[in-house]
């Protein structure tokens, strides 16, 4: 006999003002004191030091902001996911916020497995047409090569195909001292193009002065979906094999 599934709920959360400078390690020990504060029925690994069950998608680089990061908790028994949001956007710290949830029914894959893309806004500063120009150059070229450095070895990939849209427009954020906003498309798989790593694409010497990430996106059987789509990603897979 197979063991029993434990109640899984996936939430959405912003990241945003000075917990940008937060790294992602520290964020997953703010989750374990909050879900701990509120005593909520959290499940625990096993072995000789037990962690709560919370499982999280993309790592978000140390000094950007978020509108759209996601993590699943596991708990030992069922609880109201209705009330959640709001419960833990009380016990976090200012800066985040909770803004949705959904309980994962059946088998659902991980955050890390199932995010193939995500959008950004990069703010920075620099002329506007020249800008544009230079985000026209990378859609219209064939190859966009990116020297990286691995474990003490160089290589040389082509992220063009990770490259899914770029947009050039004024800064309409008061917030943020830029003149520009750019807002990128950038796919994870096979694998993730860094929004640094765009702006160093033959680039004007851009200085990035903000970074968001917008949103990120399942796309099961070629629709873009939020992760917290899970129930529609279910009924498109089940008309898909349907028909």
């Amino acid at each position: 006999m197979s063991p029993v599934r434990k109640p899984q709920v996936r939430v959405r959360y912003s990241k945003l003002g000075k917990l940008r400078f937060t790294s992602h390690r520290d964020m997953a020990r703010i989750w374990e004191r909050s879900v701990r504060r509120l005593q909520l029925p959290i499940a625990y690994s096993e072995g000789f030091s037990p962690r709560a069950k919370l499982s999280f998608g993309l790592a978000l680089p140390t000094v950007f902001e978020s509108q759209a990061e996601f993590v699943d908790l596991t708990f030992t028994e069922p609880v109201g996911v209705d009330a959640l949001p709001e419960q833990l956007t009380e016990v976090l710290p200012q800066g985040i916020t909770v803004t949705g949830g959904v309980v994962l029914e059946g088998k659902v894959a991980s955050l890390q497995e199932s995010v193939e893309a995500t959008s950004w806004s990069l703010f920075v500063d620099g002329d506007l047409d020249e800008l544009r120009t230079w985000s026209g150059d990378l859609l219209a070229a064939d190859e966009l090569l990116v020297t990286r450095e691995r474990k003490g070895k160089s290589s040389t990939d082509d992220v063009r195909p990770a490259v899914l849209a770029v947009e050039v427009r004024p800064n309409a954020d008061t917030e943020v001292p830029a003149a520009v906003e750019i807002y990128a498309e950038l796919a994870t798989k096979p694998r993730a193009l860094r929004p640094l790593e765009l702006l160093d694409i033959k680039s004007p010497d851009l200085t990035l002065k903000r970074g968001r990430r917008i949103n990120q996106f399942v796309t099961p059987v070629g629709a873009r979906l939020d992760p917290l789509e899970v129930g529609a990603a279910e009924a498109l897979l089940d008309a898909e094999i349907a028909s």
